[in-house]
């Protein structure tokens, strides 16, 4: 039965770059998919694309790119990514532009757009950006047009995935549908899945997590598929490092919502298939909706943020005090107070009995103007000098809140384009 490999080059917009290189090299892929952006991130790349019209892309496609293209280019693997994020044309265009730099001229890369639906949505003044997530259907297109790069903005994570399986084995069925969506959310993550996320020591320990490899894919035109990595690569490729992947951010197991599809994970069996393989059978899908999901992107104020370190003997204290000085200098400001080291985390359920030598008190609050959300950082910076004792390495920042909410919008109105561009 023919099969096909992909790989997955990154799971985020600031990933590593050398794994995808080692997937490049010795991955023996067919496909090379990148995966970098979280919910905020497109409404981001529009800030960036408002101030210059040639940006809003990921900032480390050309490095990825330049990487990646000469050994994708000699052994015929395809790159599929969202690195586009609000503008993927850009995008497109950097990408020729380095393609020629590594002597890799001719390459055809496609650009689809089409996901900005801010003229499909509510809005107000503050609303930035609004982007239905897309299904594999554009890049399928795009493939079947013998694009060798495709690069779009917001699309559903796992159909980036989807996408080279449809194209090379006609998939239609929602059954068939479904097992490839399953295979997009096992590798969406990258070092995820591989051991990165699962890695706790004495309890799940990782062999040579520094230089963790990144996951691939072998896909049968069946469905099934094992999930691997290069051999010698760092990390781990197990039933339990699945499971957990499987799991994650998924809140129905037997109805998991896509673009595509609605994706059924409840009867997926993992087998092991020798050492750092998993096969992967069970998975099954129903009808896509007839909605799409969209991000839409805010303006939401401004957040100002300090810390300010205490060490030695009575640091837990000194560090209580200083946020009760914050407290009462900032009211009525909306804050937020962790003591780093005690209970920013699991707050309130800090034990005298295992009192630190070290804390490092952070205050993060809310302000309607830029000057009220840099007064924050200023007060913690002034506790150097006014007490509580031996308060260090005070740090402040202040920025402009981008927030995001979700709705959506029919998915007949949403109406996704290709543009070329020649390297």
């Amino acid at each position: 039965m023919r099969t096909i490999r992909i790989g997955a080059g990154a799971g985020f917009a600031d990933d590593r770059v050398a794994p995808a290189v080692q997937l490049a090299e010795h991955g023996d892929l067919d496909y090379l998919v990148f995966e970098c952006l979280a919910e905020r991130t497109i409404a981001l790349a529009q800030l960036d694309r408002l101030r210059d019209p040639a940006a809003g892309f990921n900032e480390w496609l050309r490095e990825r790119m330049a990487a990646v293209l000469p050994a994708c280019a000699r052994r015929g693997t395809k790159i599929v990514t969202n690195m586009g994020a609000a503008n993927p044309l850009a995008a497109a265009r950097a990408t020729a532009e380095v393609a020629r730099k590594v002597g890799r001229p001719g390459l055809r890369i496609a650009a689809v757009t089409g996901d900005d639906v801010l003229g499909l949505v509510e809005t107000d003044e503050n609303t930035v950006s609004a982007n239905a997530y897309l299904g594999c259907e554009p890049v399928v297109a795009a493939l079947a047009a013998g694009a060798d790069v495709v690069i779009t903005g917001r699309i559903a994570d796992p159909s980036l995935f989807l996408a080279p399986l449809v194209h090379e084995f006609g998939w239609q069925d929602w059954h068939r549908l479904g097992q490839g969506t399953c295979l997009g959310h096992l590798l969406e993550c990258a070092g995820q899945v591989t051991g990165g996320y699962f890695a706790d020591p004495g309890h799940k320990d990782v062999p040579n997590l520094a230089h963790l490899g990144f996951p691939l894919a072998e896909a049968a035109e069946d469905g099934a598929f094992v999930v691997t990595k290069v051999p010698g690569s760092g990390g781990e490729v197990t039933t339990r490092t699945c499971t957990e992947q499987l799991l994650y951010e998924v809140h129905d197991p037997a109805a998991y919502v896509q673009a595509d599809v609605v994706a059924d994970f409840s009867n997926v069996q993992l087998t092991p298939d020798g050492f750092d393989r998993v096969r992967v059978t069970g998975a099954t899908g129903r009808q896509r909706p007839d909605r799409l999901k969209v991000s839409v992107g805010y303006l939401d104020g401004f957040l100002g943020e300090g810390e300010i370190s205490y060490a030695g003997p009575n640091a837990v204290a000194r560090g209580r005090l200083a946020i009760d000085i914050l407290r009462e200098r900032l009211a009525p400001t909306e804050l937020r107070c962790d003591l780093i080291g005690v209970d920013a985390v699991h707050r309130g359920a800090y034990r005298k009995s295992v009192e630190p030598q070290e804390v490092r008190v952070r205050v993060a609050g809310r302000a309607a103007t830029l000057a009220g959300a840099r007064r924050i950082g200023r007060e913690v910076s002034a506790l150097w000098l006014n007490g509580p004792a031996g308060g260090a390495g005070a740090t402040r920042r202040a920025e402009q809140v981008v927030a995001i909410r979700s709705t959506f919008v029919p998915r007949d109105q949403v109406r996704p384009r290709l543009s070329f561009v020649e390297a």
